[in-house]
């Protein structure tokens, strides 16, 4: 009864087409549109006329108005339909239904302690303790700007968006409400129970909870991995990114980087595409190539295309090529069962070392080499088609055709370990088929072969050499002058020892049961001067980093 008397009154004083049957009239500038605002409700009113342009409508208590799709809430209200606003103070309030939206039907509620509504333009100004809900999401903020026409709400004086379990914040921002998008700028923070989030500028979808990145973005998730990125996109949801423009992922010691980087934390795996690159500074190990998988939870890795693993030290790293590398935990090293039966490496757990089973250290790793292996350094090179590599042991295990040389000197043989001490060559075993050879002239070479051979290094260069079972040995000999006087020919020995000085063979010992003859150099047939196993292989090697992939 009391809302019937007020608009009849109302209508009473203002019978111009200003105000009829409960509404507000607001001409457009510059036209002869007119909008018209539903007065709803109102406890008390009083009208105000200063002069010929100055006309408010005062409303005071359980104000309500309506205009189309959008309702008007507040404490109080003043109409100023001369300059085309009203003004609504305490607990000002609107409810927008938008059924026309990209997500179909939705209501945007938005609460402040004050706003102006610019009713020609329909635009909004909200002041203090503004909150936006959408029905998921809401976003606070103490300045807001929203276009009722577009959707679109900015502020400019700092913001909050609380979703679900995460909250982002900005200095400025920009949300629209039919595709449920926000555009932060300056200062933006993400936090949630699984990540934390800095960047400059960020977009981000309330409804997918999909994070696009377009400005340099620093990731840091609840298990300490940070992540660097420019551009691309992060599933909030499920924690699944997709990043552009070289990102890296920084996992402690470990970090992977590439022209594009695609990671899953539920999984741990990132994938890395384009000029890839992972290293793992604890172990002095970098892997380089155009397609690298890593598993944070596992803590291993694969590469692939073209890829080259560098084993760092000091003055000589170890740069080795192969078709593929695998590498884990030593720990986790089940691999020896797992291989197939056409794999090249089928029969390593024949020759496996036993300490890299029982190790416990999680920090240590393997690496398997798959196919084409080539490895270079400068004080050794060496081919094979797969290889196996302990960061305990820090040894090699070459398989099938293998060829390893250090300074003049080449060997083979069925199967080769290489051990290693800081990344140096300490010493080579050779079983099945052993053959070394020491090159000594253009066309003359120092041999020795058995079924094993022993080798050990000095300062990274070959020291000695010990062939053992069935051992054969080819050697020149010298007298006191250093001058050449003939061919040592041995086609059965137990032992043969090899002494080198100054990186050329130095002296020969024969041990236990030696047949043998010496050879003229004039007249010997070339057949006589070479092993039956003999086969030089200078052309495998790899002279230099660049030549791995020849």
């Amino acid at each position: 009864m009391r809302q019937f008397l007020f608009l009849g009154v109302l209508c009473f004083l203002f019978s111009s087409d200003a105000m009829s049957q409960g509404q507000v009239a607001f001409k457009s500038k510059g036209n002869d549109s007119v909008r018209l605002i539903k007065i709803i409700n109102a406890d008390n009113y009083r009208y105000q006329k200063k002069d010929s342009t100055s006309e408010l409508i005062f409303l005071v208590g359980h104000v309500h108005l309506k205009q189309d799709n959008t309702d008007f809430f507040c404490d109080s209200m003043s109409i100023n339909q001369k300059q085309n606003f009203l003004e609504a103070f305490g607990k000002a309030r609107i409810v927008d239904s938008n059924s026309n939206g990209a997500n179909g039907a939705s209501v945007t509620d938005i609460n402040a302690e004050y706003l102006k509504y610019v009713v020609d333009k329909k635009y909004v100004y909200f002041k203090k303790d503004v909150k936006l809900y959408d029905g998921k999401n809401s976003l606070y903020t103490n300045d807001l700007q929203y276009d009722l026409n577009q959707k679109i709400g900015t502020y400019e004086d700092g913001g909050k968006v609380v979703t679900d379990s995460s909250v982002l914040t900005s200095n400025s921002g920009t949300y629209f409400e039919a595709s449920k998008d926000v555009y932060f700028r300056n200062n933006v923070v993400m936090n949630d129970p699984e990540t934390h989030l800095t960047a400059d500028s960020l977009l981000y979808n309330s409804e997918t909870k999909l994070a696009t990145f377009i400005s340099p973005t620093y990731i840091k998730d609840s298990a300490g991995n940070v992540t660097f990125t420019r551009e691309g996109t992060y599933d909030m949801r499920n924690h699944r990114a997709h990043l552009t423009k070289r990102p890296t992922i920084n996992n402690g010691a470990q970090q992977i980087t590439g022209d594009e980087v695609e990671f899953d934390d539920s999984t741990g795996i990132s994938i890395a595409s384009g000029n890839a690159r992972f290293s793992d500074t604890s172990q002095g190990v970098a892997v380089v190539g155009n397609y690298l998988v890593s598993n944070r939870k596992k803590n291993t890795f694969v590469a692939t295309q073209k890829p080259i693993l560098i084993l760092k030290q000091e003055n000589d790293s170890i740069y080795i090529a192969a078709d593929t590398f695998f590498s884990g935990r030593l720990k986790d090293s089940a691999f020896l069962e797992n291989m197939g039966a056409g794999d090249s490496l089928k029969n390593v757990s024949t020759v496996k070392i036993n300490s890299t089973q029982k190790d416990n250290d999680t920090s240590r790793r393997f690496i398997q080499g798959f196919h084409h292996v080539r490895i270079f350094s400068d004080s050794l090179q060496a081919v094979a088609d797969s290889m196996f590599y302990s960061g305990k042991d820090s040894v090699f295990q070459l398989f099938t055709n293998p060829v390893v040389w250090a300074n003049e000197d080449q060997i083979t043989g069925d199967t080769i370990y290489l051990f290693t001490k800081d990344k140096k060559p300490k010493r080579i075993f050779v079983f099945e088929n052993a053959l070394a050879i020491d090159k000594y002239g253009t066309s003359m070479f120092n041999q020795i072969e058995g079924k094993t051979i022993n080798g050990f290094f000095k300062d990274g260069v070959l020291d000695s050499m010990r062939a053992k079972g069935n051992a054969q040995s080819i050697y020149y000999v010298t007298d006191d002058n250093k001058a050449l006087v003939g061919v040592n020919k041995v086609t059965k020995a137990d032992v043969i020892d090899m002494y080198f000085a100054d990186r050329k063979l130095n002296r020969v010992v024969l041990r236990n049961d030696v047949e043998g003859s010496m050879l003229p150099l004039r007249g010997a047939d070339p057949d006589d001067l070479k092993l039956r196993n003999f086969k030089w292989e200078e052309d495998r090697r790899p002279k230099t980093k660049a030549e791995l992939f020849e």
